[in-house]
């Protein structure tokens, strides 16, 4: 067993006389020596005290956590089990996320996770000791989200655990055996906390350039958001005007996955591994979380962490350090300048993904579930758990992170019930994997010398100290409307509203990558120095992962002149921006890839009369882009297509031309095409002709469930002044369309 402690004092909390040798052991859920089926999940241990095992079971009980512990005597001991009813906080009937403890054999009779809205110690009765090694299991008996942070056994009379944390942090340490001062980690160039690829980029880079770096990541993995556990793919172009160099560490990270979500192997968490440990500068301290920092004269001298196995603290000191946790944590904690909206901002998504079994799997309903029969949701295989499954837009992204996972998870089951059970669909199919770790967009944004607004973004302002080019659009997220005005504030799903597209790239200028009153803290990633409406094309992690370019090159000049970020800036600009331009990767930059559609209508059809009608498209995105739709140009650049705007679906694109045509194929190329591969087409939709008095369908050329992008067919001719492609579904409710082509019958 990795971590497990044992205390044998004089209880202190009682004026009650009790036995000389009282003893009192605490098991941390965390340590068990193996975890089984359970996950380990430190996303709110900040605000509930610790790491705790989850019981990420998708509906299928998951295998017991063992471990054993040591009894220094036999006798019965009293037994408290940390844990809580998780959707108690939803108001809602029922206990999800049931289990039992098995100790030496014999299972407790209280059954744990039934009760209690918040964290706490449930009572478990007493159970008999022997002396020497016991037994410990946790058993899983619903797969749906059970959970256990630890298990206290005491013979003290009238004890029982504490439960606030002020009390609990000190109390726990002090059962573990956690020495009161950290373990030295070591004094480092630079201490980059969080993992995901701003951090990687920056470690990696400062490394190069002869930094002692660590590198802090409170998960087992690196890539945060690309990681296996999230599964958001690396978006935002690299290697841009006018320093085409940016971008290379990225590159090097990235795994080009065809889908996310996908199979966790394509998401690279070896390759980032192996990129990061290659680096001899680079000291890599996983599983670690970091909660505290020292200053000295207004300046970070130390960080310190808390090992989410162990609860071991190290402590790490260093000259400059490096905030890409997302949340902000190390500016907070220094005292940093910082904005966050609480009220309305954008949301945290758990994807998931159904999976073909090749047989028929039930999944049945649960009364904690939420009654889907008067609510909106998607009941199409490539529209479920997609990026715009996200909630919490109201909540406080870091008071509230469990509470926003729970709700995320609470839909995926309550949809998947009703999709299996009152609409009858995908038989064969069940949850193959959900993301239990959230993916989050919008947290605190600590404040530098510059605040760039959305405004700066759709001006393309030019600044000085411009410096990583961003490609993303002007991508903000809202709750979904129609489940907002059926339940407000209980929104699962989202839309993205895009500002005008102006195709890229917008400057990043470097002053939004240091903190405007902590002369050491720089920041990389989507805690950078914006406002809600810059962060929307700035977050994605293409470019988070050059900003962390950007970081490693700045934090080796503040070496070499001993100075400041801020000095960089104002001192040594021209070095910087020089520096840009210098390679520090030995990878060639990936060769562009096209994709070519194969149009197999040709030699059958005549000409395409879609090239000279006049094309309309009520609410586009981008104005004036519906011209895109018939200009006879395939690239699938996304510079060069159309973009529905939402809310709401159907969107409508018309064709009229001066005197009636007749159509008798048609082709439309539709989707998101990168890195070589196309996906999300437009999945449900149908043609149309109007007739003169009212507008028809044609019969063979209404689709559903379509997952081909490169769409075609021949038909029956029509003829019609007026015709029409009227979109009802598409994933994220966006519809991206390249090219719609309508073919006249061949002479």
């Amino acid at each position: 067993m990795k971590f497990f402690k044992m205390v044998a004092a004089l209880s202190v909390l009682s004026a009650a006389i009790v036995p000389a040798r009282a003893t009192t052991i605490l098991v941390e859920a965390e340590g068990f020596t193996k975890t089984g089926g359970w996950v380990n999940d430190p996303q709110a241990m900040d605000v509930m005290g610790s790491p705790y095992l989850l019981a990420h079971g998708l509906g299928e009980p998951v295998a017991d956590a063992t471990t054993t512990f040591n009894a220094p005597k036999a006798g019965n001991y009293h037994v408290w089990v940390r844990t809580i009813n998780w959707i108690e906080r939803f108001k809602a009937p029922g206990a999800p996320g049931k289990f039992q403890v098995v100790v030496g054999g014999k299972t407790l009779a209280p059954t744990f996770g039934t009760e209690g809205a918040d964290w706490h110690w449930h009572d478990g009765g007493t159970i008999a000791l022997r002396q020497g090694a016991n037994e410990l299991a946790l058993h899983d008996l619903t797969g749906f989200e059970g959970r256990c942070d630890a298990l206290v056994f005491s013979d003290e009379a009238n004890f029982s655990p504490p439960n606030d944390l002020k009390t609990m942090t000190p109390w726990r340490k002090t059962l573990l055996g956690v020495p009161e001062k950290p373990v030295e980690a070591g004094n480092f160039d630079i201490v980059v906390v969080g993992g995901g690829v701003a951090g990687c980029a920056t470690a990696v880079t400062a490394a190069r350039l002869g930094l002692k770096a660590a590198l802090i990541q409170d998960r087992p993995v690196l890539g945060g958001n690309s990681s296996s556990e999230i599964q958001v793919w690396i978006q935002g172009k690299r290697r841009q005007p006018p320093y085409p160099i940016l971008g290379e560490i990225v590159d090097e990270l990235y795994s080009n996955p065809k889908s996310s979500p996908g199979k966790p192997e394509l998401f690279g968490d070896d390759k980032k591994l192996k990129v990061v440990t290659a680096e001899p500068n680079v000291s890599l301290f996983l599983n670690e979380r970091a909660f505290a920092v020292e200053m000295t004269a207004g300046k970070i001298v130390s960080v310190t962490s808390r090992n989410t196995m162990t609860s071991r603290e190290q402590i790490y000191r260093g000259r400059q350090f490096v905030d890409c946790t997302g949340d902000g944590t190390i500016g907070y904690l220094a005292g940093a300048d910082f904005e966050f909206n609480k009220e309305r901002h954008m949301g945290t998504s758990n994807m998931w993904m159904p999976v073909d079994t090749g047989k028929a799997v039930s999944f049945l309903k649960e009364p904690w579930m939420v009654d889907m029969s008067k609510r909106s949701y998607p009941i199409h295989l490539d529209q479920l758990g997609k990026w715009n499954w996200e909630s919490g837009f109201d909540k406080d992204t870091i008071a509230d992170v469990e509470m926003i996972r729970d709700h995320n998870l609470r839909s995926m089951y309550s949809v998947w019930a009703a999709i299996k059970n009152d609409k009858k669909l995908h038989p064969n199919h069940k949850i193959g994997w959900a993301a239990y770790v959230s993916g989050k967009r919008e947290s605190r944004r600590l404040l530098g010398d510059y605040y760039l607004t959305g405004d700066d973004v759709t001006k393309r302002n030019l600044f000085p100290d411009s410096c990583v080019s961003c490609t993303w659009d002007i991508d903000v997220h809202y709750p979904e409307p129609k489940q907002a005005s059926e339940a407000p504030g209980q929104e699962f799903m989202s839309i993205a509203k895009f500002g005008k597209y102006l195709g890229g790239p917008y400057p990043i200028p470097y002053r939004c990558f240091y903190s405007r009153n902590i002369p050491n803290l720089f920041m990389a990633g989507r805690d950078i120095s914006v406002d809600g409406i810059a962060l929307g094309p700035v977050r994605v992690q293409g470019t988070t992962g050059m900003m962390g370019e950007v970081v490693g090159r700045a934090a080796s000049l503040c070496k070499k002149y001993d100075c400041t970020p801020r000095e960089i800036y104002t001192k040594h600009l021209d070095e910087l921006i020089a520096m840009f331009n210098q390679p520090l990767s030995k990878v060639p930059p990936p060769a562009p890839v096209v994709v070519n559609f194969k149009n197999t209508l040709l030699g059958q059809v005549g000409d395409n009369v879609a090239l000279k009608a006049k094309v309309s498209a009520p609410e586009p995105m981008v104005a004036g882009t519906e011209k895109m739709i018939n200009d006879g140009d395939f690239s699938t650049d996304t510079s060069k297509r159309w973009v529905g705007k939402t809310p709401p679906l159907p969107h409508l694109i018309e064709f009229t031309w001066d005197k009636p045509q007749t159509v008798g194929a048609a082709r439309i190329l539709t989707g998101w095409a990168h890195d070589g591969e196309v996906t999300d087409p437009i999945s449900d939709f149908v043609l149309q002709y109007h007739d003169g008095k009212e507008w028809k369908d044609i019969p063979a050329a209404k689709v559903e469930g379509n997952e081909n992008p490169n769409w075609l067919l021949k038909f029956a001719p029509v003829t019609s002044s007026k015709m029409r492609l009227v979109i009802t579904a598409t994933p994220g409710s966006i519809s991206r369309l390249w090219e719609v082509e309508l073919y006249a019958p061949k002479p």
